[in-house]
């Protein structure tokens, strides 16, 4: 990220806060996740990568290696949490594999209930 797509999102983010505190009628979520997701470099960089981002959040990795494939890290500010995910080359293939049907069927369509 450079430091201008920094700086915008920083800005971005303080406008919405104001925003909602000028605006309490605007509905909210109960919490909110920033994601960042590492280049889909070999799974040691992207490791490498989560591990520094680990030590500057002063966080501790959480791997489901098992089950989604997912390396990460991640920090919350009450409701609002960063989180850093690798998502490695095997869960990455098991995906293409689980949606390379994708398109190709169609369900029955859903009778109107209005």
């Amino acid at each position: 990220m450079t430091h201008d797509h920094r700086t915008a999102l920083i800005n971005g983010l303080l406008g919405l806060a104001a925003f909602l505190q000028d605006h309490p009628d605007v509905p909210t979520p109960r919490s909110l996740t920033l994601h960042h997701f590492p280049r889909q470099d070999s799974d040691a960089e992207q490791c490498a990568e989560i591990d520094q981002i680990a030590a500057r959040i002063e966080a501790p990795i959480t791997y489901s290696g098992d089950h989604s494939g997912h390396y990460a890290t991640s920090r919350f500010f009450g409701p609002v949490e960063y989180r850093a995910v690798a998502i490695l080359a095997a869960a990455r293939a098991r995906y293409d594999a689980e949606t390379t049907y994708r398109g190709c069927i169609e369900p029955d369509p859903v009778p109107a209930t209005r």
